[in-house]
């Protein structure tokens, strides 16, 4: 007896669970989701969502929604049920296409915003609206489907965005109309950039843009006399650059400098082929356009003449004709009178 009496405290504890009441308590996490630690974390993984889960908890800081098929983000999508404190909503790998006008209504804490990884192709003007604490947005590898940088614009002219990242999305030049005052962090590592021009460094150093930091690395640089106006400003300006001093020549250029650290080169190092006030091939282009146009008109000279003079042309033709003709014809009577089997028995008589 003593020593079942010891087992009783035990067989409670295992019981213990059996008496919860089964059914999430209001507030709890989604069937479709997963809290860590607390509910201020949930987490939806692959679940083949196609809209927002609707019970969250209302204490929820961070959502993160990866790998569903939410293709249309609609207008109030989080206000069937309002999270006033969600600062962190991260949408990746969702197949997010469309971004209706107030899609985010109903976060109004909402500090930071990630819809990288998506095929995003049309962002409406009202997108962002009833969010007026962004200042985070997170944009990697989601502009490669379609040019979306006006519609951006627009959508983001009444935020104060202080950090913009927009790396994998093959930008082959500053976006200057996603840069509004006051921004801070600028992410374009693993773009198309071959250089910044003077007329984007320009913009840069407006008196908006000051304080913005770029991150540049794993762009294909080129290091030819277009790149001494970004190299100047990149010389001047490292400490806006974070990673400027792993910059390197990656893309078209001399082959002595491939692979050379960009902040060890010298301006006057940098080889010109054909190349005018920086901007590559100018020179060239325009000798081949030159060239181009004086056979044309060699050409139209050469027809003009061959028709004013059309018929004495074809009286020469006409000449040459019959002196070939004639020259034919006297050939021709050889070769017969050789082949006359008279004519050549009697040479052979003696």
């Amino acid at each position: 007896a003593a020593g079942s009496g010891g087992w009783l405290p035990w067989l409670g504890f295992a019981l213990l669970p059996l008496a919860v009441t089964p059914g999430a308590p209001p507030g709890s996490c989604p069937s479709a989701c997963y809290c860590v630690a607390t509910p201020e974390l949930v987490q939806c993984r692959y679940e083949r969502l196609e809209e927002p889960p609707g019970e969250l908890p209302l204490t929820v800081h961070n959502l993160s929604i990866t790998g569903s098929n939410l293709s249309v983000l609609h207008r109030a999508a989080f206000a069937a049920r309002p999270l006033p404190d969600l600062r962190l909503l991260r949408l990746h790998h969702d197949n997010i296409q469309i971004v209706e006008d107030m899609a985010l209504q109903g976060l109004p804490a909402l500090r930071t915003l990630d819809l990288s990884h998506n095929p995003l192709q049309s962002v409406a003007v009202g997108a962002f609206a009833g969010v007026p604490l962004l200042h985070t947005l997170q944009l990697n590898q989601a502009l490669l489907a379609a040019p979306l940088e006006e519609q951006l614009a627009l959508a983001l002219r009444n935020l104060s965005l202080r950090r913009l990242e927009l790396a994998g999305n093959a930008l082959r030049a500053l976006p200057t109309a996603l840069l509004p005052a006051g921004l801070e962090e600028l992410d374009l590592h693993n773009n198309s950039l071959q250089r910044l021009a003077a007329p984007e460094l320009r913009i840069l150093d407006a008196p908006g843009l000051r304080g913005l930091r770029l991150t540049l690395g794993n762009n294909p640089l080129s290091c030819d006399c277009a790149l001494r106006p970004f190299l100047a400003w990149l010389r001047a300006a490292t400490a806006r650059v974070p990673d400027a001093r792993s910059l390197r020549c990656t893309g078209t250029g001399p082959p002595p400098l491939r692979g050379a650290v960009l902040l060890r080169l010298r301006p006057e190092g940098l080889a010109c082929t054909g190349e005018e006030d920086g901007e590559p091939g100018q020179l060239e282009t325009a000798s081949y356009v030159f060239f181009g146009i004086v056979l044309a008109l060699i050409g139209i000279v050469f027809l003009m003449v061959l028709y004013l003079n059309r018929r004495g042309i074809k009286r020469w033709l006409h000449n040459l004709r019959e002196a070939c003709r004639d020259q034919m014809e006297g050939y021709h009577y050889r070769y017969e009178q050789d082949a006359d089997p008279r004519r050549t028995s009697a040479i052979d008589t003696p």
